[in-house]
């Protein structure tokens, strides 16, 4: 099961060269055979290397054309999901935080509505304590009690 979901969030990254995948145990723990050091072991460990791996790849440098097609492609990706990795917060939600961070900043709150489960994410996420540091909190969603001309 864990080895499906790792090639799975392998393929929808979009990563270049699929990674090879053992498990070990009764438990079928999953390993990442690693040819620049130690195996990674476990389903959180390796997905946040994946999600590392994006972030170092597609997500830092994009161009304002690309910042649009990753947004959209998080946002589907964030539909039926809190965290990045699993079901709790990992290094991924942390990388991806940072990474996402300058792209958020520049969007305006109609913009960020395009993309509600990116918003939602980015704003539970800075709100983990010890996630922001020096980061201001950002206003990522209108409250929807309001009207517009109160904003």
């Amino acid at each position: 099961m864990a080895l499906r979901e790792l090639s799975s969030l392998e393929k929808y990254l979009g990563l270049k060269k699929p990674n090879k995948y053992s498990t070990q145990g009764d438990k079928k723990v999953p390993v990442l055979q690693n040819n620049n050091g130690p195996p990674l072991v476990g389903l959180g460990t390796i997905a946040s290397h994946l999600w590392l791996e994006y972030r170092v790849t597609k997500l830092d440098g994009c161009t304002k054309e690309d910042t649009k097609a990753i947004l959209k492609d998080l946002n589907l990706y964030l539909q039926d999901k809190v965290y990045m990795a699993g079901n709790q917060f990992t290094l991924a939600d942390t990388f991806m935080y940072f990474g996402i961070h300058p792209i958020i900043v520049d969007l305006s709150v109609q913009e960020k509505e395009q993309y509600v489960n990116v918003a939602r994410w980015f704003d539970h996420i800075q709100r983990c304590p010890g996630v922001r540091h020096h980061l201001p909190p950002l206003v990522v969603l209108r409250n929807r009690i309001y009207t517009s001309k109160h904003h």
